[in-house]
């Protein structure tokens, strides 16, 4: 070798130098329209021809007219181009899909100007000018206008797969034991979608025990913006971005069709709700959650006032009963509304609507001995009456009953929300809730107000309908933060009911220090309406809080003392202490103890936090100090994945509409991979075997990348890949992580001259080399091979002794390595042969 290293400027710069000089003669050569590249290099100096073809050219790359990137390609006699790679620059995304799609398909030699051939990606000709150091690629869409691209298509030949979640939560205590199972199954065959979903529980007050059925049985298929649903189903609107409210049934499962808009279809995410839910127990207890009737989640809680955790409830918009337990007994029972909708502001699709159409019937259920098979109809719609507008009307036709609904969302101000449900059904009653949401820079303001007039059905032989019972609930919130560590919050809430009344809690939280550590203080102060738990007399107290952090490895402290009213109606004094420690554990996440005592005595509360690959969940388990009664609870989750001919467990709490199988191999044991994608969360993903949520109907990218920033001197193959999968479908993908070393080196012929513009390509990368033969490329330090190939022919097969090389670091200087195609037929052996 002549020299250590080569300049990787080399072709780029060449380049440019070769531009300027040969400008006025390119601009004469050209003409009025562009050139091939025949008649571009025509008007070349003959010193610049070797800087031009079959070595690395620095361009800008557009596509239809707007900047795709800056790359690096090759061009041949042959009016050929060939994508090495494209290089990140501060203008474009370092991880953009399109990019990565045309690089793939660019990888190999492809011809300029018309495209006759193999026409991906809508293809329809490719342009090099030398005039700007420009390839332009124009297709298709290229005048497409945005109303053409408003859906996305389903995938070209279909998409199959198979993905099955599965639920239990269980709670218990000494006077009552519940507990669900649920088994939900999306599957894709082709453009269509299937749903599965049953599940069983237990609870004390079913006369039945062990309760099971099958709730959907269905498939499904989306076509632009409107789905059909055929077979068992309960009709839950679908897409819509406000449903009315109803007042008694909810419609039972119907076997019959849907049809309707489908701007958004059910899915579960992590969202929270837009209407919190607050509980204020009295002592430490469980929160439990029911939807029609079954146990969906259960969490435990504190004494004071207090949001429950919506986050890990479905999406969509329906009602649900919070339950609160304290001491093992139910001491309040209340009904809340979840409302996690999808976003809806296209004012040239004003209207969103579901249909349905069936027989009333249950399917494999010992739930109730019903018989009656009545028709289940009904129309539910929303209309975008302005942009800050929308209007939801509902008529169902339920149990025998008409179920008549109005109601309307209005951003009147940028800060001002308001929303309003106007509902009646027959022989049951009517209703309305209004809610007012003002948000301002320093905090925002909750006004909610409900009322409703209940009948019950008149029974056979009646003559008058039953009196109506009126029902009122209304709160005001209050959040105001006066400085960066200072906020307050106040709530105001009156019912009605055996235990109703007039609520109210007061709140100051200060954010600072305390011995170098983040901690905070919080001061409450609450007057609430008694209920059974205090023998019917008022509940008033105070409660102070310190919560502080313990260093930098997920400890956390947390201490309370207060006062409130006791069991039997007098004065109790409460103490309580919380430790909590965050865990780097394969299976363990996170653990809690709390210590607390009052006039009763003592008590203990503990919980953790779990996920492993296959499985995600929490338990808890605490005891009363007035009775000494022991409850606990467990959630878990799981999903199971197959596709592609592959099957994988995940522990992963996500939203699953499709689904990806991703295997790693990697020469790091203990190596962590970031996955991302533009409409997804990131996952982490660890050697053997993973499973990622894939957003369905869209096409995707997912991007990896090293977890930390200390990343070892390594390659991730492929970096990138794409999917396009229908919702319930599942793909596979293979990655290998590979320890890497620089490979310095020059390519000679068997005549001892330079080899300029062929692929030098390795398990880990390739590269082109330049026109002195000088060649740089990552190589696998555990495949020290090198192919070679010139316009797609395997010119040579090198196999590198690194005993005989000289390295500085990460870098091995190879020297002079001779091609011949004799070494083809010594690595016929190796299967070495598909490298790169």
């Amino acid at each position: 070798m002549t020299r250590n290293t080569p300049s990787a400027f080399t072709g780029p710069l060449a380049l440019g130098l070769l531009s300027l000089a040969a400008l006025p003669l390119l601009v004469e050569a050209a003409g009025p329209g562009p050139g091939r590249l025949s008649s571009q290099a025509e008007g070349l100096p003959r010193e610049f021809n070797d800087y031009f073809f079959d070595v690395p050219l620095a361009v800008h790359v557009d596509l239809d007219g707007r900047p795709l990137g800056e790359a690096l390609i090759t061009l041949d006699r042959r009016e050929r181009v060939q994508l090495i790679e494209f290089t990140n620059g501060e203008a474009y995304q370092a991880h953009d899909p399109r990019r990565q799609r045309w690089a793939e398909l660019l990888a190999e030699p492809t011809a300029l100007g018309d495209c006759t051939g193999d026409c991906r990606e809508d293809l329809v000709a490719l342009h090099y000018s030398l005039y700007d150091s420009r390839l332009s690629i124009l297709t298709r869409t290229a005048e497409r206008s945005s109303a053409d691209e408003r859906y996305y298509s389903l995938p070209d030949e279909g998409s199959h797969g198979l993905i099955l979640r599965n639920q239990m939560n269980i709670s218990a205590g000494r006077h009552e034991q519940t507990g669900r199972y649920a088994l939900q199954g999306q599957g894709s065959l082709g453009d269509w979608t299937a749903l599965a979903q049953l599940q069983a529980d237990r609870s004390e007050d079913s006369r039945y025990g062990t309760r099971h059925r099958v709730d959907q049985l269905y498939a499904e298929r989306v076509q632009r913006d409107r789905f059909y649903r055929l077979g068992y189903f309960m009709p839950d609107a679908q897409g819509l971005s406000r449903q009315p409210r109803l007042l008694g049934e909810s419609p039972v499962t119907a076997l019959g069709i849907m049809y309707g808009s489908s701007d958004s279809l059910a899915v579960d995410n992590a969202k929270p709700s837009a209407t919190p839910i607050y509980v204020t127990p009295n002592r430490p207890g469980v929160v439990e959650i029911y939807r029609n009737g079954v146990l969906i989640n259960s969490q435990p809680v504190q004494p004071g006032l207090q949001a429950i955790d919506t986050k890990v409830l479905p999406g969509g918009i329906y009602d649900i009963e919070v339950r609160l337990i304290e001491d093992g007994r139910t001491t309040s029972s209340s009904e809340a509304f979840i409302y996690k909708p999808s976003n809806w502001s296209d004012p040239d699709q004003p209207w969103r609507y579901n249909l349905y159409l069936g027989q009333r019937s249950t399917l494999l259920s010992n739930w109730e001995e019903d018989n009656d098979h009545s028709v289940s109809a009904g129309a539910l719609f929303n209309y975008l009456a302005h942009a800050r507008v929308v209007l939801g009307g509902s008529l169902q036709r339920v149990d025998g009953y008409n179920q008549y609904g109005l109601s309307a969302d209005w951003d009147a101000l940028q800060s001002l929300k308001l929303y309003a449900n106007l509902f009646h059904t027959d022989q049951h009653g009517e209703g309305y809730d209004l809610q007012a949401l003002w948000t301002y820079p320093m905090g925002n303001l909750v006004l909610s107000r409900s009322q409703n007039w209940q009948r019950y059905p008149r029974l056979r032989g009646e003559r008058e309908p039953q009196a109506a019972r009126q029902v009122t609930q209304s709160s005001l919130s209050w959040q105001h933060r006066l400085n960066q560590r200072i906020s307050t919050h106040a709530r105001v809430a009156e019912a009605d009911g055996l235990y109703g009344g007039t609520s109210l809690d007061l709140g100051l939280v200060y954010h600072g220090t305390l011995m170098g550590s983040q901690a905070n203080w919080r001061a409450s102060v609450f007057d609430r309406p008694g209920t059974s738990n205090t023998d019917g007399a008022r509940n008033r107290g105070v409660n102070f809080t310190l919560s502080m952090s313990l260093g930098e490895d997920g400890r956390r402290l947390s201490a309370t003392l207060g006062s409130r009213t006791a069991v039997d109606g007098s004065r109790d004094r409460n103490v309580s202490l919380t430790y909590q420690q965050a865990l780097d554990h394969h299976t363990l996440r996170n653990v809690a103890g709390t210590l607390s005592g009052d006039r009763y005595g003592a008590a203990l509360a503990g919980n953790v936090q779990f996920q492993n690959r296959a499985l995600y969940g929490d338990a808890y388990l605490q005891n009363s100090s007035y009775d000494n009664a022991v409850s606990g609870g467990l959630n878990l989750e799981s999903t199971v994945a197959l596709g592609a001919g592959q099957v994988a467990v995940s522990g992963d709490f996500q939203a699953y509409e499709a689904g990806m199988i991703v295997d790693v191999e990697s020469d790091f044991a203990d190596l962590q991979l970031r996955a991302d994608t533009p409409q997804g969360p990131s996952s982490t993903l660890r050697p053997g075997r993973n499973v990622i949520a894939a957003r369905a109907f869209r096409p995707g990218q997912v991007q990896l990348d090293f977890q930390h920033h200390d990343a070892p001197t390594a390659v991730i193959q492929p970096p990138s890949f794409s999917y396009h999968l229908n919702r319930g479908a599942v793909d596979y993908q293979k990655i290998r992580v590979m320890r890497t070393v620089t490979v310095l080196g020059r390519l000679l012929d068997p005549d001892g001259k330079p080899i300029k513009g062929v692929l030098v390509i390795n398990h880990a990368s390739r590269s082109v080399s330049e026109a002195d033969g000088f060649f740089a490329v990552e190589m696998s330090e555990s495949t020290p091979t090198l192919e070679v190939r010139r316009s797609g022919v395997r010119l040579c097969f090198l196999k590198l002794d690194s005993g005989h090389a000289r390295r500085e670091n990460q870098v091995l200087m190879v020297g002079d390595q001779q091609c011949s195609t004799d070494t083809l037929a010594a690595s016929e052996g190796l299967g070495q042969g598909e490298a790169g």
